[in-house]
């Protein structure tokens, strides 16, 4: 695997993490909407996977991370259409998809 792939790897892993961190503990919906800075945190972050899957297909297309086009274009509805951004979305995103994501970046770094 390329160099550069692994470090967008790691990217994921350590923006996933601070995905984890700014979860509230008990990953009430309520709590997340209530806390302004955590929600963007975990948007900012967001964006950063989106980012990197990006560079990744771009660099090596064949490399499969799935729903990697939904990552991407979800990451572009954040910077661009960030006034379209639920908060139910995020969460949902968060909480279904991120640790599916996690398995599988921790899957990469090992093969």
């Amino acid at each position: 695997m390329e160099k550069e792939i692994k470090v967008w790897l790691f990217d994921i892993k350590q923006a996933i993490s601070e995905i984890n961190q700014f979860l509230p503990d008990q990953k009430v919906f309520q709590e997340f909407q209530q806390d302004i800075k955590s929600k963007r945190a975990i948007e900012r972050n967001l964006e950063i996977i989106g980012e990197a899957v990006n560079r990744i297909l771009n660099q090596n297309p064949n490399i499969e991370i799935t729903n990697s086009r939904k990552i991407v274009d979800t990451r572009n509805r954040i910077s661009h259409g960030y006034d379209s951004v639920s908060d139910d979305i995020i969460w949902a995103i968060v909480i279904r998809d991120i640790p599916k994501l996690q398995s599988e970046i921790d899957l990469l770094l090992t093969s």
